[in-house]
């Protein structure tokens, strides 16, 4: 049974692998095995398990937070962000590249979103940084690592997701992601700053005049609009989680509708524009469900083929100490981004080895943030990291794949050093 057990999760990779749809693939061959090896008497059990992942209260959060991402991605608001802060950190040198990472920290925590982030930042900042002067290599880095800090930084539906398969507080995630969050837009700072500094020409200061022109004209109106009111939304959101006030599911809804009051004003409100952001959520929340459904059901099987079992087994008669198992774990999960999305593993991956950490008896909480970090890394990495796929999408053809895998190369050097100090000092989350 173990054999067969080990079988369905490479078969189920495999196809995965060669194009087939994850959800379908994940609870069709599933329900296959199920019917060939499993006594019918258990397929009862299968209804109930699908009926608590759709009336799950927490799940209800997902497409809260992704209908807020989308529309704020439509309120306009993060060229008035950029433009503002550009203007503010202007006179400093890598100002701009600076601004980027801010505005996609506040995108992060107002999103969470990491295909819009890049998109909309590589359509806005990328040109301007270009025709600037600054270094392709600099610039492409910049926007690619600053567009994922949606992974990490809360409110995350990645952080969403991990919280219910490891069945973990969401709340607790969210706080327990602050300190990583902060730090990773720290150092991007700190690096621009530095290489900004032993090499001017790669990141310009923008003209004095420019900058004067700017804050003469209702400076102080552009930056309560462009950068207090984001602000508030998402002290909204986080601040009600974490004072106790209301539930992650109860907060998304805040911000979802904070979402749409921003966009009103902003003056980009429509009810067309509120039929397309329905819409893509639609599409969205009903991937991630789907596959949620065909993972639990894939799970299900895997159980019943005494799957987890042989993994714990194997697990300790190899005397993997606590550190030795979570180092595999981790590079498998940062080789499986290459290949497949950040949900696909969270399904697969994470409930095969939750039960072997619960053994382990490894702090959840943790694990959920390094394997969130993880992911965030694996969106970044050449040559198949979907967010160098998404700027080079919409990067304009003098930007060449090479500069974009030579940019990011110091902000992944960044990631992984967080990544160890969080698997080194876990009380650093507090």
């Amino acid at each position: 049974m173990e054999i067969i057990a080990i079988l369905l999760f490479i078969s189920i990779l495999v196809l995965i692998l060669y194009g087939y749809p994850v959800a379908f693939t994940l609870g069709g061959l599933s329900v296959i095995y199920a019917i060939c090896f499993i006594d019918p008497v258990n397929y009862s059990a299968i209804p109930p398990r699908l009926m608590g992942i759709v009336t799950n209260y927490v799940l209800i959060a997902v497409p809260l937070f992704i209908f807020m991402g989308i529309m704020l991605e439509r309120s306009g608001l993060a060229e008035s962000l950029l433009e503002t802060m550009a203007i503010l950190f202007g006179s400093v040198k890598g100002g701009l590249a600076i601004s980027v990472v801010l505005v996609g920290a506040l995108l992060a925590a107002s999103t969470g979103i990491v295909g819009a982030t890049v998109v909309t930042m590589g359509l806005i900042s990328l040109p301007t940084m270009l025709k600037r002067g600054y270094q392709p290599e600099l610039a492409t880095g910049t926007i690619a690592a600053s567009g994922t800090l949606g992974q990490i930084i809360p409110p995350s539906v990645v952080l969403v997701l991990l919280g219910s398969v490891l069945n973990v507080p969401v709340g607790d995630l969210f706080k327990a992601a602050i300190v990583p969050g902060v730090l990773l837009v720290a150092m991007y700072i700190l690096y621009i700053l530095v290489a900004a500094h032993l090499k001017p020409e790669i990141a310009p200061v923008i003209p004095a005049e420019e900058i004067k022109a700017f804050k003469a004209n209702d400076f102080l109106r552009k930056l309560i609009v462009a950068f207090i009111l984001p602000l508030l939304l998402i002290v909204a959101v986080l601040g009600s989680i974490f004072a106790g006030i209301a539930s992650p599911t109860e907060a998304a809804g805040v911000g979802a509708l904070g979402a749409i009051l921003l966009t009103i004003q902003q003056g980009k409100f429509s009810l067309s524009i509120l039929k397309e952001v329905m819409q893509e959520t639609t599409l969205l929340t009903s991937m991630v469900f789907m596959i949620l459904i065909g993972a639990t059901v894939f799970s299900f099987v895997f159980r019943q083929l005494e799957g987890d079992l042989f993994l714990i087994e194997l697990i300790q008669e190899s005397n993997l100490s606590t550190y030795a198992f979570l180092f595999m774990v981790m590079f498998v999960v940062f080789i499986a981004g290459f290949f497949i999305d950040f949900i696909e593993i969270i399904f697969i991956i994470v409930p095969l080895v939750a039960p072997i950490f619960i053994v382990l008896d490894v702090d959840l909480i943790w694990v959920g943030i390094l394997l969130a970090i993880n992911l965030q890394t694996s969106f970044l990495t050449p040559p198949f990291g979907f967010s160098l796929f998404y700027l080079k999408g919409v990067a304009p053809d003098s930007v060449t794949t090479q500069q974009l895998y030579k940019g990011i190369i110091p902000f992944l050097v960044i990631q992984a050093v967080i990544l160890l100090l969080v698997a080194i000092f876990p009380k650093m989350l507090l």
